[in-house]
């Protein structure tokens, strides 16, 4: 299962049934497809329906902080309560502290209003956390009572084994393939793997085989290869526990 695919992105527009085809065919049976503004949640929503397989998350992404209001929250909030059995998580939202032009008080602002949201709806939370790790955490400690997943990770050790204790798992993504990547592999080879998920984050952060081009939900079994070998043991184990791992925390049969 991918658990993390921005398949409402324009550049699936021509190939997006091929793609979901040709997906079944590699074992790749579920998409995550979280949102990033307020705009693409009708979209989503649609797509999600249409077809099997496809589960929606909605939520306002810190990079897209210009495009968001207050009312946006709101919205999210009914939206959620209107589509109660469809939504499977909040996200993507979350803290990107790499961009200097991002103001952090407005990103916290919204991450926070997201969380409590999360926690309201008793949903899973999917954050962005890049460079803002510790920022991540504290706010979900304050919040308190939630569960989700830091997607592509890329903290420490210790910083993975403090989201674990708070009830999350970490996105395993093309990152991971790269062989420069010391401090994630140490840390994908290290954790339990009952506490990893399996993620593309297509069409962007694509594997190391792949630079440069489109990424795409079929590049998973890649990631999944790579993890094997990491932790040496079988890509089929890999499959069959990152998977149950999704289904427990988004709640999908």
């Amino acid at each position: 299962m991918d658990t993390h695919c921005h398949f409402d992105d324009h550049s699936f527009a021509p190939d997006r049934l091929q793609l979901l085809k040709e997906m079944q065919t590699l074992g790749v049976s579920d998409l995550i497809i979280p949102a990033i503004t307020q705009a693409s949640w009708d979209a989503i929503q649609t797509l999600c329906t249409s077809q099997a397989g496809l589960h929606a998350a909605y939520g306002l992404h810190p990079l897209y902080l210009a495009e968001h209001t207050q009312q946006h929250l709101t919205i999210l909030a009914d939206f959620i309560q209107g589509n109660r059995l469809q939504v499977i998580a909040v996200g993507e939202c979350g803290l990107d502290f790499f961009l200097p032009d991002l103001d952090v008080q407005r990103q916290t602002e919204f991450f926070n209003a997201q969380l409590k949201l999360a926690k309201q709806f008793d949903l899973p939370v999917i954050i962005h956390a890049r460079r803002s790790v510790d920022a991540v955490l504290s706010c979900i400690r304050r919040v308190g009572g939630l569960r989700g997943v830091v997607h592509s990770f890329a903290g420490s050790l210790q910083q993975a084994e403090q989201l674990i204790a708070q009830g999350f798992y970490l996105g395993a993504g093309g990152t991971l393939t790269y062989e420069r990547a010391h401090r994630l592999r140490y840390v994908l080879k290290t954790v339990p793997l009952e506490f990893l998920l399996l993620e593309t984050d297509a069409p962007d952060q694509p594997d190391s085989q792949w630079r440069g081009q489109r990424n795409t939900p079929l590049r998973l079994p890649v990631i999944a290869e790579a993890l094997a070998e990491l932790r040496s043991c079988s890509v089929e184990s890999i499959a069959k526990v990152t998977t149950t791992n999704a289904q427990n925390l988004f709640g999908i049969n």
